[in-house]
């Protein structure tokens, strides 16, 4: 079969690569889409912390099982399915404690991570994501939609970690795919949303999805503009989802006293941000990162893209083949796409 393989920051093949063979409790899935992914770009650009090189990449994909381990319970040979990356052990520390998106274990068995990827044309589901993180997708619902579920689960994981009331205003800095499924999950709350980007393209699909104002960073002041837009004190909850310390510390200075921020973007592991620490004390901030999801999380996601409340075809921006990758990543570096349709 044909995949991506990707051996250091920047180098990428498309190579021809032995089907992947299953286990008692594994199945093997016949890739009808993969999407495009911020983390997948920057694994392309700088690597990441957890990915075993090489290794074909890729996480977000659904498609249809054609061979299945005799133990699998719930799915057969046929069934059109969509599975996230990862499912915590539930035995471990943290997943005793409720907190089963931080397991000890989360690394082993992650797809296109430790294990092979999506950017081919099958992918094996390991057992313990066979298990607890893959469904069926609903019949009303495309593969194109149901693929958005992992990143989709992460967001919902993280606006579960925040305190949101009906008319609350939120900035949402970053109008990648994270930011733009942030801002439609706020605005299904009933919250006002101010998004903040550099690329005029990806704004104008915020306001299509919904955002009340919208501001382009490279072209005004963000901080000075969102005071403008909140009489001067900032909003109730800051979101960052680009992943930048220089963005890091633009959501702090964005919250107003006595309101919430959350980290969702990841910064470069060992990186250091200076923070205003009078704003933070004085103002009585809560700070709060958000990493990953869980198995409730990943259901109510799928939820959400089944009853569309989450507006999928806005933000795939096209389709490519398997063999244009590499171009479908530049594009969502120049800001040109938000997510790219790859067909296996």
């Amino acid at each position: 079969m044909k995949a991506a393989r990707l051996y250091a920051p920047q180098i990428l093949k498309i190579e021809e690569v032995e089907v992947p063979e299953v286990n008692d409790e594994e199945v093997l899935i016949e890739n009808k889409v993969a999407l495009t992914c911020g983390t997948d770009l920057k694994m392309y650009k700088r690597g990441h912390p957890y990915a075993k090189l090489p290794l074909t990449i890729g996480h977000e994909f659904a498609g249809v099982i054609v061979k299945v381990g005799s133990k699998v319970k719930n799915f057969k040979e046929g069934d059109r399915v969509v599975a996230v990356n990862s499912a915590p052990c539930n035995i471990c520390f943290y997943c005793k404690r409720g907190k089963q998106n931080l397991c000890e274990k989360i690394e082993e068995d992650m797809i296109g991570f430790t294990t092979e990827g999506a950017y081919a044309q099958y992918v094996k589901v390991p057992a313990k994501i066979v298990k607890q993180n893959m469904h069926i997708i609903p019949e009303h619902v495309s593969f194109e939609e149901a693929a958005i579920l992992e990143p989709l689960a992460c967001v919902v994981h993280g606006n579960q970690l925040l305190n949101l009331s009906i008319k609350d205003d939120v900035a949402i800095i970053g109008a990648g795919p994270i930011g733009l499924l942030h801002l439609q999950l706020i605005k299904a709350e009933g919250c006002k949303a101010i998004v903040i980007d550099l690329f005029k393209d990806r704004l104008k699909v915020a306001e299509e999805l919904g955002a009340d104002a919208t501001i382009n960073a490279s072209e005004v002041d963000a901080i000075n503009e969102v005071k403008k837009l909140t009489n001067g004190r900032g909003v109730d909850v800051a979101i960052e989802a680009v992943g930048l310390p220089e963005t890091w510390r633009n959501a702090v200075a964005l919250t107003r006293k006595g309101g919430e921020t959350l980290l969702f973007g990841g910064c470069k592991p060992g990186e250091l941000v200076e923070f205003d620490a009078s704003h933070i004390h004085y103002g009585e901030l809560t700070i709060k990162g958000a990493f990953h999801h869980t198995p409730l999380a990943v259901e109510k996601a799928l939820k959400l893209i089944a009853s569309k409340t989450i507006k999928i075809d806005k933000m795939i921006s096209c389709k490519m083949n398997l063999n244009d990758i590499e171009k479908a990543l530049r594009l969502m570096a120049e800001g040109k796409a938000v997510k790219v349709a790859i067909i296996p």
